[in-house]
């Protein structure tokens, strides 16, 4: 256990102090401001931070090996770009209300979720790092449906605290990896709707290999799991920038349909695939809005060698 004064809790608070400032200025300030400022900092964060370009650029060339140099790295860069307005967003949780969300956020779809909630089972809110996946459950919430999002806490629990207050603003509650299925189960049981990232690297057994973008990847079999356990509705949200529109959409596509073929295992591993599939075309249609920097590949099939 860390004494109250250790380097590593004297860290911790260091950076909490450096984060919470720039929170309150920017979420002070008006939005195009805001935003001007997280895309900013994004880009440098781009600029800078080698590594993560590099590992940007290689899941590209992994992804879409015929795709010219050029175009990737520009792809890499709008993801810096996606992530700095998002950055800007969450900064502004405080000042969003259900009277001022749609200035922000519009549905796209919105009957999909609501025919998958009256069925009464739960609904599974299948999605991924795409966009502004912070503003998804947040402006949901805002509108009368409270979700559950499960997530990994961050390292820094003080900034980890404080993300949780932004996102629990209003009725949303997080459901920590480590308690996954009996959280889920318990929401499940009581017709409630749980969001879940699942476009991040897993290692066995809580991930099966399935292929995404024609490369096995490691992949969270949970979601599987808990539908074909519980038949509680699979419907996959995405909140993506629309720069004509200058909102970001929030889409509910219709439930996904299960494939049940009577062999439990089997059928967990085909609809993980299908998931993802899911998840793929997604990032097919926004590539630069997706989470291009994370190790997706990582975890590689026995025998296979590392591709980073």
């Amino acid at each position: 256990m860390d004494r109250p004064h250790s380097p590593h809790k004297l860290r911790e608070r260091l950076e909490y102090a450096l984060v919470w400032p720039w929170v309150k200025f920017l979420g002070m300030l008006p939005r195009p401001l805001a935003r001007a400022i997280g895309i900013s900092f994004g880009l440098t964060i781009y600029f800078v931070h080698g590594r993560l370009r590099r590992v940007g650029l290689r899941n590209l060339a992994l992804a879409y090996p015929q795709m010219p140099a050029r175009e990737r790295g520009r792809i890499v860069r709008g993801e810096f770009i996606s992530l700095g307005r998002q950055l800007a967003e969450v900064c502004l949780f405080p000042r969003y209300t259900r009277e001022n969300v749609s200035r922000i956020v519009v549905y796209e779809g919105f009957e999909n979720f609501e025919r998958a909630y009256a069925r009464g089972k739960g609904v599974l809110f299948l999605t991924g790092h795409i966009g502004a996946w912070e503003l998804s459950a947040f402006a949901h919430s805002l509108q009368g449906h409270p979700l559950s999002i499960v997530m990994r806490s961050l390292d820094n629990p003080y900034v980890d605290g404080l993300l949780q207050r932004y996102r629990t603003m209003h009725g949303n509650r997080t459901v920590d990896k480590d308690d996954f299925v009996r959280g889920l189960l318990s929401a499940m049981r009581a017709g409630e709707t749980v969001g879940i990232l699942m476009d991040t690297n897993m290692t066995p057994p809580q991930g099966v290999f399935v292929d995404f973008f024609g490369i096995p990847a490691c992949t969270a079999s949970g979601l599987a799991r808990i539908a074909l356990r519980t038949d509680a509705a699979v419907v996959p949200g995405f909140t993506v920038w629309d720069a004509k529109l200058r909102k970001y959409i929030l889409r509910f596509d219709p439930a996904v349909e299960l494939i049940r073929t009577g062999d439990n295992e089997a059928d967990i591993v085909a609809n993980t695939a299908k998931f993802s599939h899911v998840i793929e075309d997604v990032i097919r249609r926004y590539p630069d809005q997706w989470l291009w920097v994370h190790r997706r590949w990582k975890t590689r099939p026995l025998g296979e060698p590392p591709l980073y």
